[in-house]
């Protein structure tokens, strides 16, 4: 008598609860139904593209499924953005983005897509600092050398980039901004290819995302100037900032995060959510993100959006100030 009480009222509570909850728990036990495309808008072998690979090996082990990632490359990444933008929102298809997402849309004037509308935030994965980094055979061993070499050949040195309106372009448009001097820009389709000009000298420096180029520094590929951040990193200790190297008010460092379709299905998007902040407490992740300056960070999607609000609100400026607007 008492289990067919107690079956009773678990029907009772079933028929209670609101009509969508088991479709919604329906959709989340099916996810994901086939291998999921994480689509990254810069070439292999950059920052943006190795966390991306880090933390779908992650969701490929967790979800049993593979998270395979695809590079679509172009515009500064917005080829990528429009793409996605546009996919099933099924969970099948998300978007591996870095700092460079919040300033395209500043800096492009002809997007077929909304960074804010088109898009749901998932997780904020990953902080790291910049290094300002030149080719060895360039004279100089500290910020204030750089300066001094620029401001004595004006528009002789050229910075490389992972492509216009990129978080590496814009670490150099605010660099030449505060600085006053004239360093060429010279545009490529993902810092992996930058980087290999700037070790092989066809271009003098560039701001390399710590996760991808601190290896080429201590190997010796490339000179280490400084860091970007407002204090000094705690595991590069002798690397001065930008700041107190004859560049006062510099600041600036990237993240990297993951984005969806905006009608992909809150239950799964919050799935996704937990699994992608799961994998940020993984020792393998901290592992990999710790020696090389990374920090781990893992946020709600709504802490995410207002973390990509704050960020547009933050480069506006210097994209108004600069004039920076691309067709």
């Amino acid at each position: 008598m008492r289990r067919d009480r107690q079956i009773a009222a678990f029907l009772l509570l079933a028929a209670a609860l609101p009509a969508g909850h088991a479709e919604a728990q329906g959709v989340v036990d099916a996810y994901p139904a086939k291998p999921v495309r994480v689509v990254v808008g810069l070439a292999p072998g950059g920052a943006t593209d190795i966390q991306a690979r880090l933390f779908a090996q992650k969701l490929s082990e967790s979800l049993g499924r593979s998270f395979v990632v695809e590079n679509r490359t172009g515009a500064g990444g917005t080829l990528a953005y429009a793409h996605v933008a546009k996919a099933s929102p099924d969970g099948h298809t998300l978007l591996g983005v870095a700092g460079g997402y919040t300033i395209t849309s500043l800096v492009y004037s002809r997007l077929t897509y909304d960074p804010v509308k088109d898009f749901a935030p998932i997780s904020l994965v990953a902080q790291a600092p910049f290094l300002l980094l030149t080719h060895p055979s360039l004279p100089v061993k500290s910020v204030k050398d750089l300066l001094a070499l620029a401001r004595a050949r004006p528009g002789a040195l050229d910075c490389a980039s992972a492509g216009i309106g990129t978080s590496t372009h814009m670490a150099y448009e605010l660099f030449k901004a505060l600085s006053g001097v004239n360093i060429s820009h010279v545009p490529y389709k993902g810092t992996g290819q930058a980087l290999v000009d700037a070790m092989s000298g066809q271009v003098h420096m560039l701001f390399g995302n710590v996760l991808s180029s601190l290896t080429h520094a201590k190997a010796g590929r490339l000179r280490a100037l400084a860091v970007t951040t407002a204090r000094r990193s705690a595991i590069l200790t002798d690397l001065p900032t930008i700041a107190e190297s004859g560049v006062p008010g510099y600041e600036n460092s990237t993240w990297h995060g993951w984005l969806a379709p905006a009608a992909t299905p809150p239950a799964i998007l919050a799935r996704l959510n937990a699994e992608l902040v799961k994998s940020t407490r993984a020792a393998e992740v901290v592992d990999r993100l710790a020696p090389d300056g990374g920090e781990p960070v893992g946020s709600t999607p709504e802490e995410f959006s207002r973390f990509i609000a704050t960020d547009m609100a933050r480069w506006s400026k210097l994209v108004k100030d600069t004039g920076l607007r691309f067709d």
